[in-house]
Order: C-alpha cells, then structure tokens, then sequence
C-alpha cells in the first residue's frame, strides 16, 4: 500500500440534478494536484518516446536556430511513421539539463513538445486511481501543491488526443 503521502486527495465527485453523484463524472473531477518539482523524472530514465509532430519539429528548430530537416536529423528517431526526441544512453531527453543544485531543467522549455506540456495529464495516469498513484511514485510533484481542476485536465486530455500522442 502507498503511504497517505502518495495519495489523492479525495473530494465529493460532482453532483448530478438531484443532488447524487453524477454518473458520467471521472474519478479526478475534483481535480487533481501538481506542481512541478523539477527533479527530472519525466524526462528521463528508462528509454521512452517523446513524440513530435511538424509543427513541434518547425518551433524547436526556430528556437535552436536551425532548419526543421537539419533538426530532424540532428535531434530526432523515426519509429514507424513518427519522429521521436533521442536520448542520451541514460535515457534522458538530450534537452534535459541538470544543475548542480540538482535541478532539472528543459533548454526549450518554451518550445517544448505537447506531450512535456500536458504531463502529468495523460490518459494512462488518468486511467484510474491505482494508475495515477503508480505514476506519482516516480514524480514527487504529484499530489502535491496546486490544484488543476477537472477543465485543465480534460484539456491536456484533448491536447494529447488531437496530437494522436499514445500516452
């Protein structure tokens, strides 16, 4: 069992017409709390993908001061018929940054890919109560500081589901 550190806050589910609860509503629509920590967890660690679509590409290049094709075959992986971020052998994003106050940083963040902008809202996580507190393990920002309401969520939701990101 996760210790009470690790677990969501509960709160009343929203209520339907008749004042119950409303059939449809998710398990986190009382939103959800995060607030980034910076330790680096999400960009790093076991190989992963961080999925990029063209107009991603195109906004990191602008920032790194190169064309979208020299990007690409600079700083990304096919596989299959999509382009991912590479890593290093540690398995961090090669945009990852750490200080030496152990910090983790992005060197673009403000070019950042959708799917870094909308974690920890992704529909794994967000699968069930058991999924997000198997994620919040590894991110210590989870469950902790601000709290993102059922409308911000469902938006990185959207987000991610109109990149076609199989998060």
């Amino acid at each position: 069992m996760l210790s009470d550190a690790v677990q969501p806050t509960p709160a009343p589910a929203p209520r339907g017409a008749a004042g119950t609860a409303a059939p449809d509503a998710p398990w986190y629509a009382a939103g959800l709390r995060f607030t980034c920590t910076q330790c680096g967890n999400c960009c790093g660690g076991p190989p992963g993908h961080v999925w990029l679509n063209a107009d991603e590409i195109q906004a990191m290049a602008r920032r790194l001061g190169m064309t979208a094709e020299e990007f690409e075959q600079q700083h990304t992986r096919r596989i299959g018929a999509r382009r991912s971020l590479l890593e290093r052998r540690n398995g961090d994003c090669e945009f990852l940054a750490r200080d030496g106050d152990g910090k983790a940083r992005c060197t673009v963040y403000e070019a950042r890919p959708v799917q870094c902008r909308t974690w920890p809202f992704w529909e794994g996580s967000l699968r069930s109560r058991r999924s997000w507190e198997v994620a919040a393990r590894d991110c210590p920002g989870m469950n902790q500081g601000q709290l993102h309401p059922l409308p911000v969520i469902q938006t990185a939701l959207r987000r991610n589901a109109a990149a076609g990101l199989p998060l």
